[in-house]
């Protein structure tokens, strides 16, 4: 599909010209012609304002309509019987967006979306932690995550309630989930958000991420369609501080399935503990990239990491060198923390691995390089061999913790 320019329409007001996301309009003479570049995705037809541009076939751009369509949902991810603190994080900051200056009508109550068996007391938990409402879908065949049932369930809750955005986690069970709900409701989705506001002038969302291999952030929208979908980070926001007096409501809707939404059948549950590393509760992360030169550069991070009581990181650099597990790498490719206090050995701090550290309360960074990023990004810097200051500070501390005890 490509435009369509009505050469005697166009005033040649090169208004077009910018909002072409692909360069492909260009003037000839004093008209405007759309180059081989064109895509036909559209986004010029509303720069026109004397109706010039159109898509062949006469469809122009295709908008739903969007005028009853209200609030922030936040799909609930539960683990062990226990509320995800991801979803918690997602949950702080719909609380935040709804609270702005930005929020509208249709942006001001927040609603969490619980699936699940033996649900208990989450309910009273989330309205505690920033829920206006709370849906519960309570049944058996949830207890165990299904992508067709989860499919099934939560875009019936979509299409029943009509949500203006409804935000998701960047977790395996939420990459798996959002995409397939997208494109059952037809709307956008944008994935692995690390930050998100609302529009101060129409109050659509303004959703962030690392695009060109995390070369840049863009700031993606979706005005035409609803709802605006996104998958967030975890450990990228910040929940809310819990209130026991808040209050909210709470209704329960049922799972319906059909024919087509039962074609899986569960055999059994493996969790998968080898290598796990719980970065979580992690109040203080050591983390080692390409400057550790080695497997040897890890043990001496381990030795440092015993004596703080640290869990040991990587850049995805040293992981893909072979020198530790994929399960240490930390980054946009990795994953996301937010310790009180991240030392970085032999990081160089790209902009892929400080996506994933953006929440650390202090990073300190040993380097011997001093013009490294990391320097610059760091809140302290010890420039030098990390070969000799890592054994040196662990010596120290290990000694201070001795006259301490």
């Amino acid at each position: 599909m490509s435009i369509i320019i009505d050469t005697d329409i166009c005033t040649g007001c090169k208004r077009c010209i910018p909002a072409c996301p692909y360069d492909a309009l260009a003037m000839e003479g004093k008209k405007a012609v759309r180059t081989p570049a064109c895509t036909g995705c559209g986004a010029c037809l509303d720069a026109c304002k004397y109706s010039a541009i159109s898509l062949a076939g006469g469809q122009g751009r295709i908008k739903m309509d969007i005028t009853g369509f209200s609030g922030i949902y936040v799909f609930i991810e539960t683990l062990g019987g226990a509320i995800s603190e991801g979803s918690l994080e997602i949950l702080g900051k719909a609380r935040e967006l709804a609270d702005s200056d930005a929020a509208s009508r249709k942006t001001s109550r927040v609603t969490a979306v619980l699936p699940g068996h033996a649900l208990d007391r989450m309910p009273e938990e989330l309205i505690a932690l920033g829920a206006d409402h709370v849906i519960i879908i309570d049944d058996p065949r949830l207890a165990v995550y299904r992508t067709d049932y989860y499919t099934r369930v939560i875009t019936d809750v979509i299409r029943e309630k009509m949500p203006e955005i409804i935000l998701f986690g960047a977790t395996p069970l939420g990459r798996d989930l959002a995409p397939r709900i997208a494109n059952r409701i037809k709307t956008g989705l944008t994935a692995d958000c690390t930050g998100l506001s609302l529009c101060s002038k129409d109050g659509i969302l303004l959703q962030t991420r690392p695009a060109f291999g995390g070369n840049i952030m863009a700031t993606i929208v979706c005005p035409d369609n609803r709802p605006q979908m996104a998958t967030v980070r975890p450990g990228v926001m910040r929940r809310a501080k819990r209130d026991s007096n808040r209050i909210g409501t709470t209704e329960t809707m049922a799972l319906t399935l059909g024919k087509k939404d039962d074609l899986i059948r569960h055999v059994e549950v493996v969790e998968n503990t080898k290598d796990a590393i719980d970065f979580e509760d992690a109040r203080i992360i050591i983390a080692g990239g390409r400057g550790i030169k080695g497997p040897e550069g890890f043990e001496l991070l381990g030795k440092l990491a015993a004596a703080l009581g640290a869990r040991i990181g990587a850049t995805r650099a040293a992981v893909e060198a072979g020198w530790i597990s994929r399960a240490h790498q930390i980054g946009q490719t990795g994953k996301t923390v937010r310790p009180d206090l991240y030392i970085a050995c032999g990081v160089s701090g790209s902009i892929q691995h400080m996506a994933g550290v953006m929440g650390a309360g202090r990073i300190i960074a040993v380097n011997s390089d001093r013009n490294a990023p990391i320097c610059e990004m760091a809140d302290e810097t010890y420039v030098g061999d990390l070969f000799s200051i890592l054994p040196e500070l662990t010596r120290e501390i290990t000694e201070r913790k001795t006259t301490a005890a």
